[in-house]
């Protein structure tokens, strides 16, 4: 059997991450989103087909041709006007009758793809707090009888969570442009509904990444299903309480605290003194050094906090160096929740703590104070003392 992850989006939502790395390629405990899914669809197909665009070749040179036995094959679309014409790209290539069709940036369980092959045509939904936020799916005689786009007066909480079993011939049939000038995918969806042929799937696992701060939800979900190791070296007088992945040539020095969960890559090298704290993942090459304490955060490689710095609820982008003393603040005295702005948007991110989320290499000076949920873009500097109190674009 085949699939398609449909990857070629440019995230905007999900900046400033998304500047440097496509959003699918976010990585969490050592593999990126999208890698993750491909360890779900192994056993399951022979081939994934990748449909490509907005800074496509990372995703190839990562991925490559084979992972874990799974061919690769990647399918470019320049135009990016819609899953509909993403899916419909990749369709044109696959001589199989049925496929599983997956959004690239989301999580899914493998146990709910084989539930969704048995039940082909079929579509995987899942019970929402906020419908209004989604498409959602009503259901009448166990078929999907309507999807309806973020509707006002929603008739069921069923979310449509971006996995499907499609049969290919449904691809055949002629859709149209949306109001927004793209070729929407649910359309093929109500192509099905109207024939009274799809089924659906209440699916065990989803976890959306729309929002950087979505990230921390994955985080959470795949902690619970890790394997702790130590492939790397403790010094005596390092205190260890709760689950650890330590990777490869990786040395934690003494004096340092860690309260798990916490992930750690390969060659890093953590402490004297350092604090880490539950739910923080550092990939590889990092240091953090003296004095540093760090909580429910994300770390990207090659990154160094080396000295004297706070990092809570925050996610850090690869390359970076955070200054002596670098304080990211995750906590408003109001104690209302955090907002941030997304697409000239200000949104209310529903934490009530958010730090920072730092693109890839971006250098701060020493002493620099970042007020919560601001963003600092790929490539900027910030003076000594400096407090960031907008977003540094």
């Amino acid at each position: 059997m085949k699939a398609i992850i449909l990857a070629s989006g440019n995230g905007l939502r999900f900046l400033p991450l998304s500047k440097t790395n496509p959003k699918p390629l976010t990585k969490l405990l050592g593999k990126s989103i999208i890698e993750h899914n491909l360890e779900n669809l192994k056993g399951i197909v022979d081939e994934v087909f990748i449909v490509i665009g907005y800074l496509g070749d990372k995703i190839k040179k990562t991925i490559g041709n084979n992972y874990n036995d799974i061919k690769i094959t990647y399918i470019i679309d320049d135009e990016i006007v819609g899953t509909g014409n993403s899916a419909r790209l990749a369709i044109s290539k696959i001589n199989d009758d049925k496929v599983i069709i997956m959004n690239g940036d989301d999580l899914y369980s493998k146990e709910d793809i084989k539930a969704l092959i048995k039940k082909c045509p079929s579509i995987a939904v899942k019970k929402v707090s906020n419908p209004s936020s989604f498409g959602i799916v009503t259901i009448q005689n166990e078929k999907v009888i309507q999807i309806e786009e973020k509707p006002q007066n929603p008739k069921s909480d069923f979310a449509n969570i971006g996995l499907y079993c499609f049969p290919k011939s449904i691809f055949n049939e002629p859709i149209e442009k949306s109001e927004r000038g793209e070729y929407e995918i649910t359309d093929y969806i109500k192509k099905l509904i109207d024939l009274n042929n799809l089924n659906f799937v209440e699916a065990t696992y989803w976890i959306p990444a729309s929002y950087p701060w979505d990230l921390f939800n994955m985080t959470e979900t795949l902690f619970q299903n890790m394997k702790f190791k130590n492939l790397g070296q403790i010094e005596k007088g390092a205190i260890i309480k709760g689950d650890l992945y330590l990777g490869k040539n990786t040395i934690i020095k003494s004096g340092t605290y860690i309260e798990g969960p916490v992930y750690i890559g390969n060659d890093c090298k953590v402490g004297p003194n350092a604090y880490l704290r539950q739910n923080t993942i550092i990939e590889n090459n990092c240091s953090i050094g003296a004095g540093v304490e760090i909580k429910n955060s994300i770390i990207g490689t090659n990154t160094n906090i080396n000295h004297l710095s706070y990092v809570g609820d925050s996610i850090i982008g690869s390359n970076v160096n955070l200054g002596a003393g670098t304080i990211t603040a995750n906590l408003r005295h109001d104690g209302e929740t955090v907002k941030s702005l997304v697409k000239n948007a200000l949104i209310d991110t529903k934490r009530k703590k958010l730090g920072a989320i730092v693109g890839d290499n971006v250098k701060t000076g020493v002493n620099t104070v970042i007020f919560p949920g601001r963003k600092i873009w790929p490539n900027k500097t910030t003076h000594p003392q400096e407090k960031v109190e907008k977003d540094l674009m």
